[in-house]
């Protein structure tokens, strides 16, 4: 439920209200607009007398919630949620480009790419450490020397670190290392890794599952965002279908839903979606003119001899052009200044 209070309704009846609802075990998110200010209720309303509540001073009204999601519901947080670590705006005006390699295999493979995505214009270098494989026998990755790698790699080109954990277990590992941690599909509805990451106070790039509603997809915000964690970006990914012409079927529509639905800045993965290089670049493009406020893509030195998803990782080369690509689409999006 939200509390719309009255136009220019003063802190004291504000206040007030924070205060009953502290002395009901429930919180209050406050939103403070140009001419309205709303307050969140969050937790179980069936303690409050609504009746009573919507007669206090400054009250103009009561609205409910009926999605199952709160704090990720663009009705109970007005406005674009938006966030910058070292310089880097997420959710904001430019779109904002992720790129490297789907695992972390050598010093070498991570200097050369590093390197090139930076100089394509991208902020953020992404590797895999903890791999979770269909088998077990695949490339399970280097932990936590991957992501040694992976942070010496940025730092020198002057980039953001993002990496996927699979477990709650190794999350203050990766603290030492990464700048956003991310959430894979296969672990987008593990409750218990959504709120340790909450409760870490890390920026978290959270995956749709493979087989996840958009709403159910919202759902699992809450336990990140409910442990007052909002530094959250939700990623579109591709879900499973009948399809098998791709290896998921990337669903654009989710970019403008999620946008009418939350708050929380919205960006996709090509990559996995597709399953095959060539069609990344369409697709990305197509995400971009479609509103995502960024992408994640997977670029490798040399496909062929890759350790895992050989098949959808671009050159260096290949991202260069498709990078200069998305920054004129995202200029016409009104996503950036024209490039030069």
């Amino acid at each position: 439920m939200i509390i719309v209070m009255r136009p220019g309704a003063p802190e004291a009846d504000i206040a007030r209200i924070q205060k009953l609802l502290a002395a009901r075990g429930l919180g209050a998110h406050i939103s403070i607009g140009e001419s309205l200010t709303i307050i969140g209720v969050v937790g179980d309303k069936s303690r409050l007398d609504t009746e009573q509540l919507g007669l206090l001073p400054g009250v103009e009204k009561l609205v409910p919630i009926m999605e199952p999601y709160k704090l990720a519901s663009l009705t109970f947080h007005p406005g674009r949620t938006s966030f910058t670590i070292r310089g880097v705006e997420f959710g904001g005006h430019e779109l904002v480009q992720i790129a490297g390699p789907c695992a972390v295999e050598s010093e070498e493979q991570l200097e050369i790419t590093a390197a090139a995505v930076a100089r394509a214009g991208a902020r953020v270098l992404r590797g895999g450490a903890y791999k979770p494989r269909t088998s077990p026998y695949s490339f399970q990755g280097l932990e936590r020397e991957g992501l040694r790698l992976l942070r010496e790699a940025a730092d020198r080109h002057g980039l953001l670190v993002i990496s996927e954990i699979t477990s709650e277990v190794d999350l203050e590992e990766a603290a030492e290392y990464v700048d956003i941690v991310q959430i894979g599909a296969r672990n987008s509805q593990n409750f218990r890794l959504l709120s340790a990451v909450g409760r870490s106070g890390l920026p978290v790039l959270l995956k749709r599952g493979f087989a996840e509603s958009i709403d159910e997809l919202l759902s699992s915000t809450e336990y990140i965002l409910s442990e007052g964690n909002y530094r959250l970006i939700l990623c579109e990914r591709g879900i499973r279908t009948f399809e098998t012409a791709t290896r998921s079927t990337l669903d654009l529509s989710a970019v403008p839903v999620l946008r009418e639905k939350t708050h929380l800045p919205v960006f996709v993965d090509p990559s996995h979606a597709a399953g095959k290089a060539s069609l990344v670049a369409p697709l990305a493009r197509a995400a971009v003119a479609a509103g995502a406020d960024g992408l994640i893509i997977e670029v490798h030195p040399n496909p062929p001899q890759a350790r895992s998803d050989a098949a959808q990782q671009l050159t260096p080369a290949q991202y260069a052009d498709l990078a200069a690509e998305l920054a004129r689409i995202a200029a016409v999006m009104g996503r950036g200044p024209e490039p030069a």
